[in-house]
């Protein structure tokens, strides 16, 4: 794990959002520190999801703010966020269809070619370097999920254990300071499972930072450096897994209700 900075790699203090008169979220407040893992959990229905897209502004927060290596994003479109490096992967898996595993791991590398264009249809050498690079990198992800041998299979007809980690890896493709997650672990086998955490672990030690929403308690407490338990919208306890674990409040709105 990197040493912490002054500066969080993102900071949401006061965040509220309502639809309709019903009060999403209230009052959310954490900061994740640079190369480490976050995991936000809570029951069904907490404010996950949403919490996401408002930071990635896919809805606009009512009140707020939310830092991005010190820098606002609150009022940034989508688009630009990516561009910052604040990169999502869905809770569904999105797979191009018609393309190959390797060419939907390749192209989430879009927002780096600095190749125009027209010389990419017209297969500079620039382009074709690019090219080479793009498919090293993408190969080399490849490998690390185990999906290697899979290359030039119809991403469509991969099972879907497989294709949430083509989610993962082709959202490094795009080298994200900060990589969102949303349920990476759901339709996983515990084999898969397995693999996603070593693979968690990885990306982490190679200097990305991570938020992750997900359910599989057991992932959760394993890889996570900071757990951020949400009930009703409302931040209700913030700490490391031991922390987490031993927490009564946590205990009876999450833990104890998801045990029964």
């Amino acid at each position: 794990m990197n040493a912490p900075s002054e500066v969080p790699a993102l900071d949401i203090r006061g965040i509220n959002k309502t639809f309709g008169g019903v009060q999403a979220i209230f009052d959310a407040s954490f900061s994740v520190a640079p190369g480490t893992v976050t995991a936000l959990i809570g029951p069904n229905g907490a404010g996950k999801t949403t919490l996401f897209n408002l930071i990635t502004n896919l809805l606009p927060p009512n009140s707020g703010s939310i830092q991005f290596f010190g820098q606002s994003i609150g009022q940034m479109a989508a688009e630009k966020i990516a561009a910052l490096g604040l990169i999502r992967a869905f809770q569904t898996a999105r797979i191009f269809p018609g393309m190959t595993v390797l060419e939907n791991v390749a192209m989430g590398a879009h927002r780096l070619m600095k190749v125009p264009a027209y010389r990419q249809m017209l297969l500079s050498s620039a382009a074709r370097r690019e090219e080479r690079d793009v498919r090293r990198r993408a190969e080399m992800l490849l490998d690390i999920a185990g999906l290697h041998g899979e290359r030039n299979r119809a991403a469509s007809d991969l099972p879907m254990g497989a294709q949430k980690l083509l989610e993962v890896i082709r959202a490094l493709m795009a080298a994200p300071r900060l990589l969102l997650l949303d349920e990476p672990a759901a339709g996983l086998n515990d084999t898969e499972t397995a693999e996603l955490a070593a693979m968690l672990g990885a990306i982490r030690d190679g200097g990305v930072t991570l938020l992750v929403v997900e359910h599989n308690m057991s992932l959760v407490m394993g890889v996570a450096d900071q757990i951020v338990v949400l009930d009703a919208g409302r931040t209700v306890a913030i700490g490391t897994p031991s922390e987490i674990r031993n927490n009564r409040a946590v205990i009876e709105a999450y833990i104890g209700r998801e045990d029964g």
